[in-house]
């Protein structure tokens, strides 16, 4: 199976429409020897250097490490976790900049249903889920989350799944852009007692249906809007 999903340049329009410096990469499964930079990015995203957390954040990037190494060595059948390589770079071919997870999770209400296909409706015990997104600082603004995000879309069409999920926290209003842009629209409000005792931002759950749409009908659609 070819794993190379893109081999092009992407252009993501900035707050005022226009783009920014775009440079060509490689979207591509995910291989071992791409964990610790992809595990450099998702700590680098998700958690903070500074204050107290800064004495623990190198275990908590060994341990995103360990998780990330053990699902891409043994995935299940309906998971991938795709990363998008910088190719401009001769020096480096293999410098990881951005990364994603695909994978199938159950609704609340599903575990233990005895069906093991993959959600093909809303309402399943089944979804395809987004997880884990995440670009490195110096390569953002420039469409990988895009095209990571498109390459799982491929993927998913390619296992017969037209629905795709994934969560945003309320208050990420540029990741909040970025999906709608991309098509996603809201689900559900996943609320907790966290939110209201703590005053933590609600994690929304949004959906997509997906179309099998020819690839150079989206690139020109992409290239229009750009």
């Amino acid at each position: 199976m070819n794993s190379d999903y893109s081999h092009s340049t992407y252009c993501e329009p900035d707050s005022e429409g226009d783009c920014t410096t775009h440079f060509p990469y490689t979207v591509r499964v995910s291989r071992l020897e791409d964990v610790e930079q992809s595990a450099e990015i998702l700590a680098e995203s998700f958690h903070s250097r500074s204050g107290p957390m800064g004495y623990i954040y190198p275990l908590l990037r060994l341990g995103i490490s360990e998780d990330l190494r053990n699902r891409v060595r043994s995935p299940s059948p309906h998971y991938v976790c795709l990363v998008a390589v910088e190719t401009s770079n001769s020096s480096n071919p293999l410098k990881v900049a951005g990364t994603v997870e695909m994978g199938v999770r159950f609704r609340p209400g599903g575990v233990g249903s005895s069906d093991r296909s993959i959600s093909t409706s809303p309402r399943s015990h089944q979804q395809l889920y987004i997880s884990n997104l995440a670009v490195k600082a110096i390569y953002r603004r420039q469409g990988i989350a895009s095209a990571l995000l498109q390459s799982c879309e491929q993927m998913a069409l390619r296992w017969g799944c037209p629905h795709l999920y994934l969560h945003v926290l309320e208050n990420n209003h540029q990741a909040r852009r970025l999906y709608y842009r991309l098509g996603y629209r809201l689900h559900r409000i996943d609320w907790s007692w966290e939110c209201w005792l703590f005053s933590k931002p609600r994690k929304l759950l949004l959906y997509k249906h997906l179309s099998a749409q020819p690839r150079a009908e989206v690139s020109a659609q992409e290239r229009d809007r750009s």
